[in-house]
């Protein structure tokens, strides 16, 4: 049975629920086969390094790497060969990203807890990061902007980024390139899949090793990141590209339809879900979809995507439909109702929320400033976007002065010895008995 079996009718919200919960989290879990076959290559990484690395772009990407870096200068001139209107669309999306990331930057904070008793932590860029470009299907330079440019914002020294050699070739996109030279990478490797993520996180004579890699990929990327999660840190799980529109009637079904097939055209396991009350709306929006699929220049990718992943869900009440969008914890949500600032305190988890049909999810993929690397398949109840935050570190100190050490001394003593730790309870109780924690 397909994970949604819906078409492009209004099914009910009520009797569909099951189903589209049920196959969407299973989603999530990698096949047998594939986590095998990724631990097999990790481990071929971690004992043959670059040799490794080489029999993979000849295996996977059909090409011989002389050498597994690309040299700046490669990067500039990708840049500098870019039309100038794609050149200046790369570099307002750069611009708007640097701004929002810069508005998120976290602070230090002290506080005094008792009088004497100060707590504080600083956030510590970390010392270098992974960013992983797919090069797939299609290059991604704004994926590429979204993890480099928060990256530097928040004063990463080294920026890595490894993205697969396009076929027959010995390097990635120039688009990629361009990207990395715009968004402030360090080095860039031609190096893809599971190999690439496991160079960074064991490091190869090559590729350093990092500290925490980030970026979408596909299924063999995602596994490899989880595999390596012990060793190094990564972002939050990353899949098929997911939209959910909540719509109350008010928003045009045509927009709600174009919104539905720019995300299903990314892949065939992509999902686009719309969920709106009332059996007419939802009709509505059903047909626009129907047509709207068929006349896509990506239509079999669409059309793939819609049947198996995607349709149109009646809900009864737009309370119910918040309540399923919090339950699902969507990617990407779309809040096209009257009141979506209202609507957007109704709901608990997603990935990113647009507020209003004209908030189009088109705008965050690419120019907005928010962050587009966001948990699918249901992460967003536990994980967060790419943000800053990913990419620091807190150290906590602690500040207790003699005064405060005296009155801290017998309950820290008491809590020690309940716990049977003495050693702690004679450390603290130097205070009350000196006053200067050395012998009474």
């Amino acid at each position: 049975m397909s994970p949604l079996p819906l078409r492009f009718d209004a099914a009910s919200l009520d009797s569909s629920r099951a189903a589209a919960l049920e196959g969407r989290d299973a989603w999530a879990a990698s096949s047998p086969a594939v986590a095998s076959e990724v631990a097999a290559l990790l481990a071929r990484v971690r004992a043959e390094g670059d040799g490794a690395l080489r029999e993979f772009a000849r295996r996977f990407d059909g090409t011989a790497l002389d050498a597994l870096e690309v040299p700046r200068e490669s990067w500039k001139a990708a840049l500098d060969a870019l039309e100038p209107e794609l050149r200046a669309a790369l570099e307002r999306a750069t611009r708007n990203i640097e701004r929002a990331h810069r508005a998120f930057l976290l602070a230090p904070v002290e506080v005094e807890v008792e009088p004497g008793v100060h707590i504080g932590r600083r956030p510590e860029p970390l010392a270098r990061v992974g960013v992983y470009a797919p090069g797939g299907r299609a290059a991604y330079p704004s994926s590429v902007l979204m993890a480099c440019v928060p990256a530097r914002v928040a004063g990463v020294s080294e920026v890595i980024v490894c993205s697969p050699p396009a076929r027959g070739t010995a390097g990635p996109s120039p688009l990629v390139l361009a990207a990395a030279q715009l968004g402030g990478a360090t080095r860039v490797f031609a190096l893809g899949g599971a190999g690439a993520i496991g160079a960074m996180a064991f490091g190869t004579a090559s590729v350093p090793r990092v500290d925490r890699i980030v970026g979408p990929g596909n299924a063999w990327v995602a596994e490899a990141k989880r595999q390596v999660s012990g060793v190094v840190g990564i972002d939050s799980p990353a899949g098929p590209s997911e939209l959910l529109v909540v719509a109350d009637g008010v928003a045009n079904a045509a927009t709600l339809a174009r919104e539905l097939v720019a995300q299903a055209e990314h892949d065939p396991d992509a999902l686009a879900l719309a969920v709106v009350v009332g059996e007419r709306a939802a009709i509505s929006v059903a047909l626009e979809l129907r047509a709207a699929a068929a006349r896509c220049e990506r239509r079999g990718v669409v059309e793939a995507s819609l049947a198996a992943r995607g349709g149109v869900l009646c809900a009864p009440t737009l309370e119910r439909a918040l309540a399923f969008a919090s339950e699902f914890a969507p990617e990407h949500l779309l809040l096209a109702v009257e009141d979506p600032t209202a609507a957007l305190a109704a709901v608990r988890d997603a990935g990113a929320v647009f507020l209003g049909e004209s908030s189009s999810v088109a705008f965050g993929d690419y120019l907005s400033g928010g962050n587009h690397v966001l948990p699918t398949a249901g992460f967003a109840r536990t994980s967060s976007g790419l943000s800053t935050q990913d990419f620091v570190r807190w150290t906590q100190w602690q500040r207790v002065t003699p005064a405060a050490a005296a009155a801290l001394a017998a309950d820290c003593a008491r809590l020690a010895r309940a716990e049977g730790l003495p050693g702690h309870a004679v450390a603290a109780e130097r205070w009350t008995t000196s006053g200067t924690g050395g012998d009474a």
